[in-house]
C-alpha cells in the first residue's frame, strides 16, 4: 500500500504512469491531498492537467479524512502533513511525495520508506508492469512537464535509471 501526496500524484499523471500505479498499488490519498488536488486542476498547465486526471481516477483511490496540522512545518505542507498522520493511521509500506526538500524531515516522522515517484516507476519496471523505455519516456516527460531539468530531485531520478 502507498500513500502518496499531491506532487507526486500529479507527477505520475503526467509522466502517463498513474493507471499502471493504480492497477499495479493500493494507493491511498487523504482528503486534504484531495482538496489540493482540485486547486491544482483550476490551472491551465501540465500541473492542472495531471490534477485533473487524478480526480478522474479517484474511485481507484482509496481516501482517508485525516489531517496532519501538528506535522506541517516550513519544508512539510499540509498534504504531506496530512500524509504522515495517514502513515501512521495505516500500515502503508511507503510514503511517495516529489517535495525533495521535505524528504529527510517525512523520513524521520515515519517508520516506513519515503520516496520519490521515479522510485515507483522503477518499482513498476521491476513488477514487468512497465518496460524499461517506457519508464523512461515517463520519467523525462514528468522532468519536461514538472521543471525538474536540472533539479537535485531529476539529477537522483536519472541515477535510479543508470544503476540498472
Amino acid at each position: 500500500m502507498l500513500v502518496i501526496d499531491t506532487s507526486a500524484l500529479v507527477s505520475l499523471a503526467v509522466g502517463d504512469a498513474l493507471g499502471v500505479t493504480l492497477a499495479e498499488f493500493d494507493v491511498v490519498a487523504t482528503h486534504v491531498v484531495i482538496d489540493e488536488l482540485e486547486v491544482t486542476a483550476d490551472y491551465d498547465d501540465e500541473h492542472g492537467r495531471g490534477a485533473s486526471t487524478v480526480l478522474d481516477q479517484l474511485e481507484r483511490i482509496d481516501s482517508l479524512d485525516i489531517t496532519g496540522e501538528k506535522f506541517v512545518t516550513s519544508r512539510i505542507d499540509d498534504g504531506e502533513a496530512s500524509c504522515v498522520a495517514a502513515m501512521r493511521e495505516i500500515d502503508a509500506a511507503f510514503l511517495i511525495t516529489d517535495d525533495y526538500r521535505a524528504l529527510p524531515e517525512l523520513q524521520h516522522l515515519i517508520d516506513a520508506e519515503v520516496a520519490l515517484s521515479p522510485v515507483v516507476l522503477r518499482a513498476l519496471v521491476k513488477r514487468g508492469a512497465l518496460s524499461e523505455d517506457t519508464a523512461k519516456s515517463a520519467l523525462e516527460t514528468i522532468a519536461e512537464q514538472r521543471d525538474w531539468l536540472g533539479a537535485p530531485i531529476y539529477r537522483y531520478a536519472r541515477q535510479l535509471f543508470e544503476e540498472v
